[in-house]
This record gives structure tokens, C-alpha cells and sequence, in this order.
């Protein structure tokens, strides 16, 4: 089951933040908290903190595992490419929640348990969740 993207309010300034948006290619998202800080373009250095979601409700990853956030330049392939597409739509200091087509993810091929080459941790074909929160653009 896909997670429902939340829907808005019609009225109230304060909960402007929950209309949903949306990307050319597909990925959904819903600012938690704008930030106010810089946003990202092609060869930005970012730092985030998130946790990654299967449709299920199942964390997949999350920063909070690695102990750190996760650093890494903007449109240069070093994260999915929903990613690249996201993160200049963000100022620093914003959390959203994010839905990223397979295609955008992990596409046909998926990410297979390196333990036991039999199961996936990421079925091929999966829409991925992102809680997301941009720490700093550089």
C-alpha cells in the first residue's frame, strides 16, 4: 500500500505547509517546516538527516544508524536521483516528507540483503518515503 500524500486545510496560513507539491518526474513532498536558509544548485555541498521508508511502514535506512548526517554534493549522482531532483527545492533548515518513484530510486533492479542475496531490502519497483531534514547548503 502507498502512503496517501496528507492533504491540506483549504483555509489557515499556518498549515500552508501541508499543501502537497509535487516535481516534473514524480516525486511528492510536504514541507513539515520551511526553512529559511540557502538552497541547493548542481554541486552543492548539503548535509541531512533522514529516515527512509518502504511503503509498509518498514525503515529501510536513516542517518540516526550511522550516528551522523549524511554529506554529499547536490546533482552529482551520489544519491538517488529523486534526491538530486528534491534538494534544491529546499531551503536549509527545512523537514519534509517526501514519496520518490521507483524509477527515481532504486528502479527495476532494487537493493538486495548483502547477508542473503535471496531477499531485498528494497524490492525492485518500490516507491520510497523520506523523512528528510536539510542541516546546512554549502
Amino acid at each position: 500500500m502507498v502512503p496517501s500524500t496528507p492533504s491540506a486545510p483549504a483555509t489557515g496560513s499556518d498549515t500552508a505547509h501541508l499543501v502537497p507539491q509535487h516535481t516534473r518526474s514524480g516525486v511528492r513532498f510536504v514541507f513539515r517546516e520551511r526553512g529559511t536558509g540557502p538552497q541547493a544548485k548542481a554541486g552543492s555541498r548539503v548535509a541531512v538527516r533522514y529516515t527512509g521508508f518502504l511503503p509498509d511502514g518498514h525503515i529501510f535506512d536513516a542517518t540516526a544508524a550511522s550516528g551522523g548526517p549524511l554529506r554529499f554534493r547536490v546533482g552529482r549522482g551520489e544519491v538517488i536521483l529523486g534526491w538530486d531532483e528534491l534538494l534544491p527545492l529546499l531551503p536549509a533548515g527545512s523537514r519534509v516528507r517526501a514519496w520518490i518513484p521507483a524509477a527515481l530510486a532504486y528502479g527495476t533492479t532494487g537493493v538486495r540483503d548483502p547477508d542473503d542475496e535471496s531477499r531485498y531490502l528494497i524490492p525492485p519497483n518500490t516507491e520510497l518515503v523520506f523523512e528528510l531534514q536539510v542541516l546546512s547548503v554549502r
